[in-house]
């Protein structure tokens, strides 16, 4: 599986090829899946770019992407901490929700994690289970009566020097053992983002990527699009599958 990540929090100041509105999230989205995302993972903005867990921004979002692609096609938001600072308000945020998503991804290592996850669930709403590196997640996680019933693990590499981003990824999954039997996820970001991508491959890991994790091809160049970054993607987990063999 690759994910697409359409734009995380970044914003104008990235440049015009990251998607902010609801109509240009899914046009991006319906490039990337035409050219092989078979799942997506959005941050619903404000009209000003902010990332948020407003039921009516969330709605129109989700609505809009569902519009430009196949059911088939899972759809998640973030619920990270930093869209919604106060974990019992983000709690009642989801709870709100009108127009719900596929799944949602709770990091771990944030305040009030396990109480997102239980109101996820508890609306339908599968969970992703976030675990940064350099971070206590993987310890919590698997402490948690929650990780059985996750979705996924998302082993999300915050190293982003390309020289020991590989290494902190296998740290980060042996910190993670068998994470409750859960499919796991590993993706890197900004310079670790492909270093990071090639190990899944190898690993013959699910993984992701898109203008959140990095707004840049292989050779270094700018990426034009979320579908140019998810051509690529497959192309260099392909290959690294096939080294490993």
């Amino acid at each position: 599986m690759v994910q697409l990540c359409v734009n995380g929090a970044r914003g104008s100041a990235d440049g015009a090829v990251v998607p902010l509105s609801p109509e240009a999230v899914a046009e991006s989205v319906a490039e990337a899946v035409a050219a092989g995302a078979d799942d997506v993972h959005v941050h619903p903005k404000t009209p000003c770019g902010r990332d948020t867990l407003s039921p009516r921004v969330l709605a129109a979002a989700l609505e809009a992407i569902r519009a430009r692609v196949p059911s088939s096609v899972p759809v998640g938001v973030t619920t990270g901490a930093w869209a919604e600072p106060d974990p019992a308000a983000r709690v009642a945020r989801i709870r709100s929700w009108s127009v719900l998503p596929d799944h949602a991804s709770v990091n771990w290592h944030e305040p009030g994690a396990e109480e997102v996850a239980v109101a996820l669930i508890g609306r339908g709403v599968a969970v992703e289970a976030g675990i940064w590196s350099g971070t206590d997640g993987a310890a919590r996680f698997l402490r948690s009566p929650l990780g059985p019933r996750v979705l996924r693990v998302l082993g999300e590499v915050t190293d982003t020097d390309p020289a020991t981003a590989r290494d902190s990824a296998r740290a980060l999954l042996t910190g993670l053992g068998t994470a409750y039997g859960r499919p796991v996820l590993l993706h890197g970001e900004d310079g670790g983002a492909w270093p990071v991508l090639r190990l899944a491959g190898r690993l013959g890991l699910a993984t992701r990527i898109g203008l959140e994790d990095t707004l840049s091809l292989p050779d270094g160049t700018r990426a034009a699009s979320n579908a140019e970054l998810v051509t690529a993607a497959l192309a260099e987990w392909t290959s690294a599958r096939r080294g490993a063999g």
